[in-house]
């Protein structure tokens, strides 16, 4: 499992080098896609597959706006490169080569747990993004708060 988040944090971390992210943003952004792999790790065996999905992307996506305040930058930078290990794209391949050798009822099943993932992902983001920014903007003021009392 280690490994498995490991992987993760430098596979996100690899995907925002490539996504255009600027550097100074890379630890954070990896520290976002292992930090939700290890979530969707810990509660898939409990709760399943799309509900595990679900709660790592909640968390995820929490995490994203957090650091989107604190770095004060768009949490796109954080939210599009840690949702990255969650991407059902190994379900939607398999579907395409079920599909092909024609065993419909195997490309049925996998599609369909490709699906339950990718609209997991977009309800996690969906709730977490309907709360409001004054909640993620006081936590930033209250790093700033802190800040400045240390340099008085």
């Amino acid at each position: 499992m280690i490994m498995q988040v490991i992987g993760a944090t430098i596979g996100t971390m690899a995907f925002s080098l490539l996504y255009g992210v600027p550097k100074q943003y890379y630890p954070c952004c990896g520290l976002v896609g292992g930090a939700g792999w290890l979530i969707y790790l810990l509660t898939k065996p409990i709760i399943g597959t799309a509900l595990g999905a679900f709660c790592s992307t909640v968390f995820l996506v929490l995490l994203s706006r957090i650091f989107a305040v604190k770095k004060q930058c768009p949490v796109t930078i954080f939210l599009i490169a840690g949702i990255f290990p969650l991407v059902p794209g190994a379900g939607i391949c398999m579907t395409s080569y079920y599909v092909v050798v024609n065993d419909i009822r195997q490309a049925f099943t996998t599609g369909f747990m490709a699906m339950k993932i990718a609209v997991s992902i977009v309800l996690g983001i969906v709730i977490v993004f309907g709360m409001p920014q004054k909640w993620f903007q006081r936590l930033g003021n209250i790093s700033l708060r802190r800040k400045e009392k240390e340099f008085t």
